[in-house]
């Protein structure tokens, strides 16, 4: 993620517990003919930005994931907006939560644009990944984020099975990457700042060049009306299947798009998506 502080909102759900105050905003409605048509939308979606203090929070995504083993998350927003949850993360980890629960086993993972790792901390946390010896899932974002990263791996007990990793769009694959390529990505709220599009569109080209059969898991909120440029990009590049979620009427009325993207070709994975629907 970007380390530019940006006009996105912070997420409110009932599924998080904060162990420290935060702050919160009203969700945004569509009407029900645009729900599944992300292209149809025409306004603008541009709320005021709240952000959180500084502190810890967490989750266990409404039972998703046992009292035991709730997910913590510092939030820290002192080196860029990565280091908040928001929606479109919450949104794709209750996914794969409920519906790549053991699917997940043996697969490769990198999350793109971690922030502070929500997504691959609640998958390490809450699927089955495999043997204990398999390759780590990789969480990655720029330098601002690092710390941030690596603070939540140790704080969730997950060292070892996860590990942080720079890797900045629009530049070379980090050499680990390249030799032990993923079979998915995940990637939330990637989407909200237009300059850096083509730089994260060109970083999923390269990954889903390393091997056949690769599918990335991408959730985004609609804020302003250059974000679905992004999609429109997306698909003249790429396959891209919307996913099916029995969650969806709910996330998309608060403007959350989630799609299966895989290779020109290699429709595989993200057909399976679209065979769900």
């Amino acid at each position: 993620m970007s380390n530019t502080i940006d006009t996105k909102e912070p997420l409110v759900t009932a599924t998080v517990v904060p162990v420290t105050p935060s702050s919160s905003s009203s969700d945004l409605s569509d009407t029900e003919g645009e729900l599944f048509s992300p292209l149809a939308l025409a306004e603008d979606f541009t709320p005021l930005p709240v952000y959180k203090a500084a502190g810890t929070t967490e989750t266990d995504f409404d039972g998703l994931l046992p009292a035991d083993g709730r997910l913590r998350l510092h939030e820290d927003l002192k080196n860029g907006c990565g280091g908040q949850l928001w929606p479109a993360g919450m949104t794709l980890a209750r996914y794969l939560l409920k519906y790549h629960k053991k699917s997940l086993a043996g697969k490769r993972i990198l999350e793109l644009g971690a922030g502070g790792g929500l997504v691959g901390l609640a998958v390490a946390r809450g699927c089955d990944l495999g043997d204990d010896d398999h390759s780590p899932l990789y969480i990655t974002d720029q330098m601002e984020m690092f710390s941030l990263m690596r603070h939540n791996i140790a704080l969730n007990g997950l060292e070892g099975k996860v590990e942080a990793m720079l890797l900045n769009w629009g530049e070379p694959l980090p050499a680990a990457v390249v030799a032990n390529p993923p079979d998915v990505i995940l990637a939330a709220d990637c989407v909200y700042f237009e300059p850096a599009f083509p730089l994260l569109q060109t970083t999923l080209t390269d990954l889903l060049a390393l091997r056949p059969g690769v599918v990335v898991y991408f959730c985004f909120k609609k804020r302003r009306r250059a974000d679905m440029q992004f999609l429109k990009q997306a698909r003249r590049r790429f396959h891209v299947a919307e996913v099916e979620d029995d969650e969806r009427p709910v996330w998309s009325r608060q403007g959350l798009f989630m799609f299966a993207i895989s290779a020109k070709g290699d429709k595989t994975q993200a057909a399976k998506e679209e065979e769900r629907e």
